[in-house]
């Protein structure tokens, strides 16, 4: 990773000139981008190279920061689905960045919200609290482009209560859409929050902007140790729940109201046809008849929109043609349904 450019990290002894300067435009003009590792194949075989770091970093945050984002643009490859809708991810998954002298295994997990109307929210927030301890290196990810929410304080006491001495670096998300005349107040008022966090960087996941900075911040407090995974996996993530997932976005992305929390999506079925096309087989569950008649939509033609959607993004995981059989089934309450529950692999 290089950066010709010198980065702009925030910290308390330099947030007073930010007052008078454009703080907004300084970011923009002095991040980093993200570039890819590239080495020669004899570097990944044989022993580790003497100073190997490895380790976990926990993504924690309300819904909606742009936590998979993020987990996305320092990965550099798609690992986590997107929406702007809030509690797109369900499941804590991994995204692994392995470079010849580290990897980095990044924790995305489900926004933390104190309104739990359901097993299945309750089991969300389960797994991301007790991804805090479990961690080396946390990620609390906050949108600036808005005033610290309750949620936000309650993670900032969770992080004080489960983080046991452990780094934690703010990773101001959306700086590019922050006012200049809010800038110095907003980022103010969440330091206030936790005020013995390790580190501060300000980024925009979604134009990739200041990853190397924050890749090289958490790497100084990362620990040597061991390579968990071979250096071409990037995801923690079978190929099942990968498609179903890339299934639950295209829904997401084109449905409204209560539709895109009640939909479930359960592969049953992946096999070569015909051809060698790959045929799969998902079955979408929903938790009631109107929700199921809004998802098929007239004529079919809302299902079959999603159904193109998610085919391109699955032929482009899997690197060629499949073909992508969506059926839509009425399974009342299963967001409260133990069985239903474990049978999507929500344990």
């Amino acid at each position: 990773m290089t950066n010709s450019k010198s980065p702009l990290i925030i910290d308390e002894t330099t947030a007073t000139q930010y007052a008078s300067q454009s703080l907004v435009e300084q970011f923009l003009s002095q991040s980093g981008g993200m570039e890819p590792v590239e080495a020669p194949a004899e570097e990944w075989c044989g022993e580790l190279p003497a100073g190997h770091k490895s380790g976990f970093v926990a993504l924690i945050g309300r819904p909606n920061v742009g936590k998979s984002t993020l987990l996305n643009a320092l990965i550099g490859e798609k690992v986590a689905i997107v929406s702007r809708k809030p509690q797109t991810t369900r499941t804590r998954l991994s995204g692994i960045l392995t470079a010849p002298t580290h990897q980095l295994i990044f924790i995305d997990t489900p926004g933390i919200h104190k309104k739990m109307h359901s097993q299945l929210n309750r089991k969300m927030v389960a797994q991301a609290i007790a991804s805090i301890p479990d961690a080396d290196v946390l990620y609390f990810v906050v949108d600036v482009s808005t005033p610290p929410h309750s949620e936000d304080k309650y993670i900032a006491q969770l992080l004080q209560e489960k983080a046991q001495a452990r780094p934690v670096i703010f990773v101001l998300n959306k700086m590019d859409q922050l006012s200049m005349a809010a800038a110095k107040e907003r980022i103010n008022s969440y330091w206030a929050l936790l005020p013995d966090y390790t580190d501060s960087i300000p980024t925009s996941a979604l134009h990739g902007a200041n990853m190397d900075v924050l890749l090289a911040h958490t790497l100084e407090r990362m620990p040597e140790g061991p390579r968990y995974y071979p250096h071409t996996t990037i995801t923690d993530q079978t190929t099942f729940q990968i498609i179903s997932e890339l299934v639950r976005e295209a829904i997401l992305k084109r449905t409204y109201q209560e539709v895109p929390h009640a939909a479930a999506v359960l592969v049953e079925e992946l096999e070569e046809r015909e051809n060698n096309l790959p045929y799969i087989s998902a079955r979408v569950w929903v938790e009631r008849d109107s929700q199921k008649g809004i998802l098929i939509g007239k004529g079919g033609q809302t299902l079959k929109q999603i159904g193109s959607a998610a085919r391109q993004e699955v032929e482009r995981f899997v690197g060629g043609k499949v073909y992508l059989d969506l059926w839509v089934k009425v399974q009342s309450e299963w967001r409260d349904h133990e069985g239903r529950l474990h049978e999507l692999g929500y344990e």
